[in-house]
Formats: structure tokens, C-alpha cells, sequence
């Protein structure tokens, strides 16, 4: 699942706020943001456990794989997880996006069960060392950086259209070569958003702090930006592992 559907649903303007370095201001920001990478990191966990289990019973693999509707029902179910997570979050109660989000890693894991079967458990491990210090380096960048990534979101949001593209004319094609580019272009992709993401997430808690200082007393806004920011974050970590493990597994071969 791509995290071009992913939008920031805020009524504020990023250029358009003073950033505040009163004592609550930043109490509050860094409670958003650990909020984030909290969620983030208990949904990897469950889906990490939901494919593990999956792959351990038998009976959970024929009703999933036994037949293509089923593999076809949980695809467009992630699919409207994660668009009605996006577009409804300014209507949703924190507890409710909570929960959809939390659905969201279950039925992921579900799908991401079959990587058992096609690549050993060690190359497996390895991918996932990779991915975590990668993510957790550029999360690092674009938490910390000073340059604004708005203009570079831009390119990366092209090029994973294109990548998305690419991925389906090549499932027709079948040609080796394209499927190699496909995968480093699909790292580097997610790499940069992974930074781009993380500033993003960061720019928009200032927003929202500086929102509620000159008035705006709803008080789940950081909970909603922390659940979307979360989403976000997991979803450039899932791509990233995905690419990863397909080049860790390709050199295998």
C-alpha cells in the first residue's frame, strides 16, 4: 500500500504560523510526535505478528490464498482502510482512527504473511535490520533538518506514480531487468519520503499548536495528527522492507 494517499487534512497554512518555544508548546509537540513513532511501532509489531501467525495455520492460509476473492477483498479493504483513514480524519474521533488504523495492521498482515514462503526467515530478519536503521536514519534527517523538503516531496510523489506504473506493466512484461530497476528506484523512493514524512509530521504539530494557541480549542487535533502521522510513517516503513527484501532475496538467488 503507497502513501500518496496520505494527505495532512489541517486548516492551517505552513508558512502561515510563528512557531511558539513556550515550555507547553514544545511539552505538547514532543508528546505528538512520540505518539507518532508509539502507534508506528505498535502497528509494525502487530502486523509482524498477525503475518507470523498467519503463516503458522494452515487452515488461515487456504482461506485467504485458497482462492483470488479473497485476496481481492483484503487488497480493496486495505485500500479504503487507508483512503478513509486519510480523508475522514477531521470527523473521526481519535478512538475510532485508533482502531481503523490498528484493523489496518491486521488485515496487512494478513496479506504479508506469503513473504514466509518466498524468501527464508533469516533474509527475512536481515532486510527488516536494514529497513529499521535506514527508516530510523532519514526519519532522523528529516526530524532534525532545517531545509524545507516540500519541493523534493514533489519529485518523490511523481516518481512513485511512475514507480506505480512501471510495477504494472512490468507484472505483464516479466522482464527481469526492469523488475531490478524497479526495486532500487522503489528504496530510494521511500527513503526520501520517509525524511519528507517525517518533516511534514513535524510541520504540521508546530501548526497545530500554534493553531490552539490563537484559539482553536479542539483538543483531539494532536491525537488525530499523531494517528495520520503514524499511518504515514508505517507505510514508508512497509514499502521500504518490501523493496529491501526483494534486493536482499535477489542476491540470494
Amino acid at each position: 500500500m503507497n502513501n500518496d494517499y496520505i494527505e495532512i487534512k489541517d486548516s492551517y497554512d505552513r508558512g502561515g504560523y510563528v512557531r511558539s518555544t513556550s515550555s507547553s508548546t514544545a511539552t505538547t509537540f514532543s508528546s505528538i510526535m512520540t505518539r507518532v513513532y508509539v502507534w508506528m511501532t505498535a502497528a509494525l509489531f502487530l502486523t509482524a505478528g498477525t503475518a507470523f501467525f498467519t503463516a503458522s495455520s494452515p487452515a488461515l492460509l487456504q482461506v485467504i490464498f485458497g482462492n483470488s476473492i479473497a485476496v481481492w477483498v483484503l487488497f480493496i479493504l486495505e485500500l479504503g482502510l487507508v483512503m478513509g483513514i486519510s480523508a475522514g480524519i477531521n470527523r473521526l474521533s481519535p478512538t475510532t482512527a485508533t482502531a481503523l488504523f490498528l484493523l489496518y495492521s491486521v488485515v496487512n498482515g494478513l496479506t504479508l504473511s506469503v513473504i514466509f514462503f518466498a524468501y527464508e526467515l533469516g533474509t527475512i530478519y536481515q532486510a527488516f535490520a536494514a529497513s529499521a536503521l535506514t527508516f530510523g536514519a532519514m526519519s532522523f534527517v528529516g526530524y532534525t533538518t532545517k531545509k524545507d523538503l516540500s519541493s523534493l516531496g514533489g519529485y518523490l510523489i511523481m516518481g512513485l506514480i511512475g514507480l506505480i506504473i512501471a510495477s504494472v506493466i512490468n507484472i505483464f512484461w516479466s522482464n527481469s531487468v526492469m523488475d531490478t530497476i524497479i526495486t532500487y528506484i522503489g528504496v530510494f523512493i521511500f527513503i526520501g519520503l520517509t525524511a519528507y514524512d517525517t518533516q511534514k509530521i513535524r510541520e504540521m504539530s508546530y501548526a497545530v499548536e500554534q493553531g490552539e494557541s490563537m484559539g482553536y480549542t479542539d483538543a483531539a487535533a494532536p491525537r488525530r495528527i499523531a494517528i495520520l502521522g503514524a499511518l504515514t510513517l508505517y507505510l514508508d516503513f512497509i514499502n521500504l522492507f518490501l523493496y529491501i527484501l526483494r534486493l536482499f532475496g535477489r542476491s540470494r538467488d
